[in-house]
């Protein structure tokens, strides 16, 4: 089983993993924090590593004490839980975690990146924790709150049992044999190797014409068992045996690792091969997979289209396409400014599809999740009874979804806009006036400073203009959709985000500036 370390920080988040039954582990990669869309490339990495295991670095300061990063890390990992469902969260006390590995590093190298300091920061939390596991915790109440679903890392009793029974079951039979007859064993352990090669023994190429080297389609459910999935590749002719698959799988510890998913076999591959490529979760060469990220606009999704290999001509005439689809009910076929009308309406999430689907397929797949989000949450009422359409919640929420990162911070913003549309202010959103001056200016040309994009005229920019604007300027994610549904229960009129990090918010203008000047220093001047 794989496990995460995280070390948060309001920049980067450094990334490790490590296995459960090599226990070491090993700096993997740093994700930017930007817009919400670090959870979404860890939920892209927890599903990468069939995982939902994370240890949290918790920072203390010399005295043992948590500090204010601590709540930030805190936080982080209450909205990583709501982003992955069921997420497994463990915290690990960490001091000055970042110095260390600063120092490994120049033990190792003589350049290194500001990157590779975060990463191999999680290292050193997720050893440290490992490492820590196997003692008795010192704090009870400690133990509790910081340990929460996770007693150990190893996979669940239930699984081991069940695992445990198909294997203990073939060494008793084996120990049968050997008693009855020493020659036994050798049988026994002939007939299992044999059982793990492949059921023909044919050379095979892409060129190959003979019948025995096609590829044969094979799915795998979810919540398939071991057994129904041995039993099935031994159906289909793949494996000659459903049992020595079953040991073998599990005397590898794969058995809690096989993904889910559509797969090709030639019966030419060995029970090695199969295994390695059902934990691996190789899928047909024909299948790739397409991440839209919460907070990516259609212009973000057009150029990642464009790298996996579609055409710009193929891409434009898809999006100019008229869509049925429940979701886009209510919704303006055209928008203003030149904004996509499909904007805000395709889902974040990551999808699976084949070479030869079209950009249609793609569009229609992403607006069939966001009217499944819809409907299971019953979006419309919620909003209805806020006195907003789909649309315009929609429309909400991909602003609320641009200026928070955490689901209680996307409800605290989200009431701050209510309040300020039931006294008739402005929305007073940069992030609208941003959206504004990249559908006209993308390269800023023209629109050279923040004065400019924040009084440019444009229907969009809600720093000049009344009202929810005529449409989404990002595609909003579930948590930003939910807070717009569900915001806080408060009468704040302002808010900003610090240079730490933290949500600031205030009743009046004058306190609204002192946050400014005493927390926003450098993040309120960046470029728009």
């Amino acid at each position: 089983m794989k496990l995460i370390g995280l070390d948060v920080g309001t920049k980067r988040i450094g990334v490790a993993i490590a296995d459960s039954s090599v226990r070491i582990a090993v700096p993997t990669t740093t994700i930017n924090v930007k817009n919400g869309t670090e959870f979404a490339e860890i939920s892209r990495l927890a599903k990468t590593n069939n995982t939902n295991w994370f240890v949290v670095g918790l920072p203390r300061n010399n005295s043992g004490k948590e500090t204010a990063q601590s709540a930030y890390a805190r936080e982080f990992a209450k909205t990583l839980q709501e982003v992955i469902p069921g997420a497994k969260i463990r915290f690990q006390d960490e001091s000055l975690t970042s110095v260390e590995a600063e120092k490994r590093l120049k033990s190792r190298k003589k350049t290194y990146a500001k990157e590779e300091i975060d990463s191999e920061a999680a290292a050193i939390i997720l050893q440290d924790c490992i490492e820590n596991l196997s003692m008795p915790a010192k704090d009870s109440k400690k133990s509790q709150s910081d340990f929460a679903d996770m007693n150990n890392f190893d996979v669940a009793p239930a699984a081991k049992e069940k695992g445990g029974s198909v294997l203990k079951k073939f060494v008793i039979i084996l120990l049968i044999i050997l008693l009855v007859g020493g020659a036994g064993f050798g049988i026994a352990l002939g007939w299992y190797n044999s059982s793990l090669g492949p059921v023909y023994q044919v050379e095979c190429d892409d060129s190959a014409t003979d019948n025995r080297c096609d590829y044969i389609d094979f799915a795998v459910s979810e919540g398939e068992s071991l057994q129904s999935i041995g039993d099935n590749l031994e159906a289909a002719g793949i494996i000659k045996n459903s049992l020595a698959f079953q040991i073998y799988m599990r005397a590898q510890k794969y058995a809690d690792q096989i993904k889910v998913g559509n797969y090709q076999f030639r019966r030419t591959m060995s029970v090695e091969e199969i295994g390695k490529r059902l934990v691996a979760g190789v899928k047909d060469s024909n299948v790739f997979s397409f991440t839209i990220i919460p907070g990516s606009t259609i212009a973000d999704i057009k150029k990642d289209l464009l790298e996996i290999g579609y055409s710009s001509a193929e891409i434009d005439a898809a999006f100019a396409e008229k869509y049925d689809s429940p979701v886009l009910q209510g919704a303006p076929s055209t928008t203003t400014d030149g904004a996509n009308a499909l904007e805000g309406y395709l889902f974040g999430d990551t999808y699976e599809f084949y070479k030869s689907d079209s950009v249609e397929k793609i569009i229609k797949t992403a607006l069939d999740a966001m009217w499944n989000v819809v409907s299971e949450n019953d979006l419309i009422n919620k909003y209805s009874a806020r006195g907003l359409s789909l649309h315009q919640g929609i429309t909400l929420a991909s602003i609320v979804q641009k200026e928070a990162n955490t689901y209680e911070n996307q409800r605290g913003v989200a009431q701050v806009f209510y309040s300020r549309l039931s006294q008739g202010m402005v929305l007073g959103s940069d992030v609208t006036a941003t959206f504004a001056a990249d559908l006209v200016d993308p390269d800023r040309q023209t629109y050279t400073n923040n004065a400019d994009i924040l009084e440019i005229d444009s229907a969009y920019n809600t720093r000049k203009n009344q009202g929810i604007p005529p449409g989404p300027i990002c595609n909003p994610g579930i948590n930003a959709l939910l807070a717009v549904a569900s915001p806080a229960e408060t009468s704040y009129l302002y808010f900003l985000t610090g240079d730490d990090g933290v949500m600031y918010y205030s009743y009046t203008d004058s306190e609204h500036n002192q946050n400014i000047i005493d927390h926003c220093r450098n993040l309120c001047n960046v470029q728009l």
